[in-house]
């Protein structure tokens, strides 16, 4: 395994503006960032990337208007008790991408956020308060309370909120696979926590974040 020095050089030689390219990125939020982030927009970026997974991003993004209004706002608390019909309503609602799953989804996301808010004080405190470290103990959370929040839709939640994170995209694995921290795409517990320990010792070498971390390996492969 490289040294991220070594990572950074090779991103480097592909890309010489790296620099410039990782500024224009979603860099990690300190922790009161994070707490500060309300309830309301912490389940509208979770929709936000439920609906975006396996969809074109820019309808999701050209509707999102719509969505909001749509949605009340995403006010947590009238959204956990949507009834069948509103459920019903809003798949013959027009202003939204009207997928009965994914909505029953943004219910059952409402009552995860409302159940940590309570739990934790906010959803943000909860967010804040997770180790930086433990990402996989963060995903795995997701994945049991909330819905459809697994796999790449959660790391994306995770970049995109601000929480300090890497992503498994098809760069990063090949960057994995050349640096001998994995074989394959990492599905086993094993895998997976490997793939964790290298982005803490890269981390703390370079001094840097996960999330520049992540970039920087995506950048390595050319």
């Amino acid at each position: 395994m490289r040294s991220f020095e070594e990572i950074r050089a090779m991103a480097l030689g592909h890309h010489p503006d790296l620099d410039a390219r990782l500024s224009e990125h979603v860099y990690a939020k300190a922790p009161d960032q994070l707490r500060a982030i309300p309830d309301d927009r912490w389940l509208s970026m979770m929709t936000r990337h439920v609906f975006q997974a396996g969809f074109v991003w820019k309808v999701i993004e050209a509707k999102w208007d719509g969505f909001e209004a749509a949605f009340e706002g995403f006010d947590v608390l009238p959204i956990s008790f949507y009834s069948d019909d509103d459920v019903a309503r809003l798949i013959s609602d027009a202003r939204i991408v009207r997928n009965g799953q994914k909505i029953l989804a943004t219910v059952k996301n409402a009552q995860f956020v409302g159940d940590i808010a309570a739990e934790h004080g906010s959803f943000g405190d909860f967010m804040a308060d997770w180790p930086s470290g433990d990402q996989l103990g963060l995903l795995d959370v997701f994945k049991k309370r909330g819905s459809r929040l697994g796999g790449m839709t959660g790391q994306y939640l995770l970049r995109f909120s601000g929480w300090d994170a890497w992503m498994l995209s098809r760069d990063v694995v090949s960057a994995l696979i050349r640096e001998g921290v994995i074989e394959k795409a990492p599905t086993s517990k094993k895998a997976q926590a490997d793939v964790q320990a290298a982005f803490a010792h890269w981390s703390e070498e370079g001094n840097c974040s996960n999330t520049i971390v992540s970039r920087t390996l995506a950048f390595s492969t050319g």
